[in-house]
């Protein structure tokens, strides 16, 4: 108990120390306030790796190299594996793999609370979505051991053609499907933990 209170201690001192960074504590949920406290010396290069990888996703959004799609589509699959991959650089296998499930676990007490993630309602498969791109991702680096960002990202792309990460199966107008091509309407997902979204391999071919 006296370690947990020093840990709790030492991070409220490096997320307190600004207005900024205490708001960001804030809005992390149980699950990933929980890392923070065992990880204390890694949680700051995680912050900034997860900034990172937000900013390179959201370049590659604005270009043809994928879908363009951040809610269950290429892009968001690219983000987990890239994120993966420089936390497993920076901070070790095992405390990102750790983190990834921590933020799935924040996206269910999100769910619980009504609250949304990246603007849309976490469920059940993006999570199932998210961890198994996370651990694709966990695969293209090691720690300690550096490697060109531009070949990271260009490996990671070419995992996702070859069909090695997960999406959400949508039609054309990005509509989600079932896995037998049945629509699935906003009705139905709305406040849904578990729906009837499908898992496919990135390599998908839009009908």
């Amino acid at each position: 108990m006296k370690k947990v209170l020093f840990f709790c201690g030492f991070i409220m001192s490096f997320y307190c120390h600004s207005q900024s960074n205490w708001q960001r504590y804030k809005k992390l949920s149980c699950a990933e306030k929980t890392w923070t406290i065992f990880h204390v010396f890694k949680a700051k290069k995680a912050y900034l790796i997860s900034k990172e990888a937000q900013h390179v996703a959201d370049s590659i959004a604005k270009t043809p190299l994928l879908d363009g799609d951040k809610n269950g589509g290429l892009v968001d699959a690219f983000k987990h594996a890239y994120w993966m991959a420089r936390l497993h650089q920076e901070i070790g296998k095992n405390a990102a793999l750790s983190l990834g499930k921590a933020h799935e676990r924040g996206n269910y007490q999100q769910y619980k609370k009504h609250a949304l993630e990246d603007g849309e309602t976490p469920d059940e498969i993006s999570s199932k979505m998210d961890l198994h791109n996370n651990t694709i991702g966990i695969r293209f680096t090691k720690k300690g051991v550096p490697y060109p960002k531009n070949g990271l990202i260009y490996r990671i792309v070419n995992a996702i053609y070859a069909g090695e990460l997960k999406v959400i199966k949508k039609n054309k107008h990005k509509q989600f499907l079932t896995c037998k091509n049945e629509l699935i309407t906003k009705k139905e997902l709305k406040g849904k933990w578990e729906n009837n979204k499908c898992l496919v391999n990135s390599n998908y071919k839009i009908n």
